[in-house]
């Protein structure tokens, strides 16, 4: 699927008999994820096993939309999710017919959560749910770069230096070093994202992407997932939230479940995949399995 900057992601498509009649979900990965990402995949053979057709989304720059890409995706990139949906009802109007369900993850799911207020009208879509969301990005930073997440902050920031050096992208030799240098992932959103995305600066990205500022204007039902005990995203801008004001939106906090983890009651099923698929078949007049 292409856009106007001539990048290309590449999602994987699965449909089984009988999945035409019924609504496509489409799946969007967190930070330095991709189609293959452990979540994505397990969400996908859940919504597959329910008779669901599923199309794992890679993001500008992310997994097999890599070689084609020159740029990257943010946390509020919501056009790119625009301009895939708008590609897909070109080349595909029939995967569209029944309606789209939307899933995102972690930062995927921040992307999603304000695409659903500024573009999901133009697109039958019937349904969403965010897992994880880092719905305050500034919030969400400062959680990473304690202390106690020291070894995933290391983690991350050396998967995001990896994503912003590698081929096609143009990165000369005096540029890699300066990205080498960057210490925490708030230099690299200062230093990497902000300016690439048209930012005066991290916090000016942070402001300007976060979803929870978007959530009041959600037309479009959406399940929000997020556990209290996340590591990596706090819950205090869940807590201090009005809900009311998000009357499209159910938020679902549960205390426990770590960061899109949730394992299930049957060791196998992740407990938000049942959520989700039990969510979507209450708003689909088409239902599920």
């Amino acid at each position: 699927m292409a856009d106007g900057s001539g990048d290309r992601l590449v999602a994987s498509l699965h449909r089984r008999a009988g999945a035409e009649k019924k609504p496509l979900a489409i799946l969007i990965h967190g930070l330095t994820g991709c189609e293959d990402s452990s979540y994505v995949r397990a969400t996908a053979r859940h919504l597959l096993g329910r008779g669901l057709g599923v199309l794992r989304l890679n993001l500008r720059g992310a997994g097999p939309s890599r070689p084609l890409c020159r740029g990257h995706y943010h946390a509020g990139r919501t056009e790119d999710l625009r301009d895939a949906l708008l590609a897909l009802q070109e080349l595909r109007e029939d995967l569209l017919a029944v309606g789209l369900l939307l899933v995102g993850y972690s930062l995927g799911a921040n992307m999603l959560l304000k695409f659903l207020a500024e573009h999901a009208a133009i697109f039958p879509v019937l349904a969403a749910a965010a897992v994880s969301a880092p719905i305050d990005l500034k919030a969400a930073q400062e959680r990473i770069m304690t202390p106690r997440n020291a070894v995933y902050h290391h983690y991350l920031l050396a998967r995001m230096k990896d994503e912003a050096m590698a081929a096609p992208t143009v990165v000369g030799e005096e540029e890699r070093r300066a990205i080498r240098g960057l210490r925490t992932v708030y230099e690299f959103d200062e230093h990497r994202v902000a300016p690439h995305g048209g930012f005066a600066g991290a916090d000016d990205y942070y402001g300007c992407c976060s979803a929870r500022q978007f959530l009041a204007e959600i037309a479009v039902p959406t399940l929000v997932i997020h556990a209290l005990d996340d590591p990596w995203i706090p819950a205090e801008p869940y807590l201090s939230y009005d809900w009311s004001t998000a009357k499209a939106v159910t938020p679902l906090l549960p205390a426990g479940g770590g960061h899109v983890g949730f394992h299930g009651g049957d060791g196998c099923t992740p407990w938000h995949n049942s959520r989700i698929a039990d969510f979507f078949a209450s708003r689909s007049t088409s239902g599920l399995a």
